[in-house]
């Protein structure tokens, strides 16, 4: 296959002027560097089909080698259908923001300005977290996941302090995994 250089180098023009309107705040040069890249796709998916030949009907004397390939075409039908939906969806656009605002140019907005300030270390985030992180006394299971540790100092492994009442280390341990089923009621009826 060879490669027609004028089109290429065309091809390169419009992908390179496509970025650039892309890349500006008003919304009609945005469009613009839509459908110049559109185009430009176009091109690229037309070159890739080689030279042309012959249309793409099978006859029994003709060599394969001289047909057409339609797959570049089928693509090609695809992304003006694309781009026309992409291109009516941002004249939609630029016709609302033109009646909401007057102006077709997308102004700096304050919390854009804040995040592009913000450095990318966040101290809270980003801070080392402790193994223990609960405020409440009781035992907890192990890291492990068998064995019962973290007792606050001074309590005795065999039992927690829960408000008024002692509870057994492995009974408290279990209520703290999640979903545990096991809550019973202390026989005052205050629940445990």
């Amino acid at each position: 296959m060879s490669v027609n250089l004028t089109l290429l180098m065309v091809m390169g023009a419009l992908y390179a002027c496509g970025i650039y309107l892309i890349l500006e705040r008003s919304l009609t040069r945005v469009l613009l560097g839509l459908m110049l890249l559109a185009n430009a796709t176009n091109l690229l998916i037309l070159a890739t089909g080689g030279y042309a030949g012959l249309a793409p009907i099978f006859g029994k004397d003709t060599d394969p080698r001289a047909y057409n390939d339609p797959l570049p075409q089928a693509l090609i039908l695809t992304s003006i259908v694309i781009s026309f939906a992409v291109t009516a969806f941002m004249l939609g656009i630029i016709y609302r923001t033109w009646v909401l605002g007057r102006q077709d140019e997308i102004q700096d907005d304050a919390e854009d300005r804040r995040v592009a300030e913000t450095p990318s270390f966040d101290a809270e985030d980003d801070s080392v977290v402790p193994m223990e992180t609960s405020e409440f006394p009781l035992t907890m299971i192990g890291s492990d996941g068998t064995g019962i540790s973290n007792t606050p100092a001074g309590a005795s492994t065999a039992g927690v302090l829960a408000g008024d009442r002692m509870i057994k280390a492995e009974i408290a341990a279990a209520e703290e995994q999640p979903g545990s089923r096991n809550v019973t009621q202390h026989p005052e009826g205050d629940g445990a």
